[in-house]
């Protein structure tokens, strides 16, 4: 089968080398950009004293055994908490990240996405840490499920790449074709860049065509198959995100 000519697509790990470490922790993002990966998604959420922490539930419960929420807690608290052993013991002494301490670990000409978790509360916080980033303008990339914090998050950062995540298989309404213009349409009324999407079988090359004809990119997640890769290559999807892209990518070399 011939294959378009297109560009390749950049490869993301998504939680850092979650597959292989414990995910949203510098362990993790520091795996994925050693096994060379193009850029790193991870999730954030606001503290109690106004920092932005990056770990992708609201509570620490899941990864650390220990219930905090997020919000209700001081990121001196969450300090505390150990969410790397669930994964083994060699990661015991993983702590939460501050989006601060990760942005630093980002290469030259290296992504990070940023996911946001939480609510507009968390805009003045991240206009703050943004700013005092060394990072280029277009190694930062945000993306968020939430309309009432993504649009306005665009209109404060015009110069920062923002794409909405969607979920298919949960929202039945984008399966059709009425339903894919709809999405697109509300993409552009609000001048986001592009769309995140989960992996699923109705994302054909059809689809791919019509969202990147209407000038947006695509970015698909969590995409930890090489068949299924290598048909979104073929499709020329923007972005894949893996929890594993050192193996994605070994593959698909070979």
């Amino acid at each position: 089968m011939k294959k378009n000519s297109c560009s390749k697509p950049i490869l993301i790990a998504h939680r850092g080398e979650s597959y292989d470490a414990p995910g949203n922790t510098i362990a993790a993002i520091d795996l994925a950009w050693f096994r060379n990966a193009d850029g790193v998604e991870i999730d954030v959420h606001l503290t109690k004293d106004n920092e932005i922490v990056v770990i992708h539930d609201s509570n620490t419960k899941r990864t650390s055994g220990i219930s905090m929420a997020v919000k209700s807690r001081t990121l001196e608290e969450l300090k505390t908490v150990n969410v790397g052993s669930f994964k083994g013991e060699k990661w015991i002494n993983e702590r939460i990240p501050t989006l601060r301490e990760v942005l630093q670990t980002v290469p030259p000409e290296k992504f990070i996405f940023i996911e946001i978790k939480c609510g507009i509360e968390i805009i003045d916080a991240l206009k703050t840490v943004l700013e005092t980033s060394a990072l280029s303008n277009s190694q930062i990339k945000l993306i968020g499920f939430d309309l009432a914090v993504m649009s306005p998050l665009k209109k404060i950062f015009p110069m920062f790449e923002v794409s909405w995540c969607k979920r298919i298989n949960r929202e039945k309404i984008i399966l059709t074709q009425h339903g894919w213009d709809r999405v697109i349409a509300i993409a552009k009324k609000n001048n986001f860049d592009g769309l995140n999407l989960s992996y699923s079988r109705c994302l054909t090359k059809k689809v791919v065509e019509k969202i990147k004809s209407n000038g947006l990119k695509l970015y698909v997640w969590t995409v930890n198959d090489l068949r299924r890769a290598d048909k979104l290559i073929m499709y020329c999807v923007d972005g894949i995100m893996s929890d594993r892209t050192g193996w994605l990518r070994s593959k698909l070399n070979s």
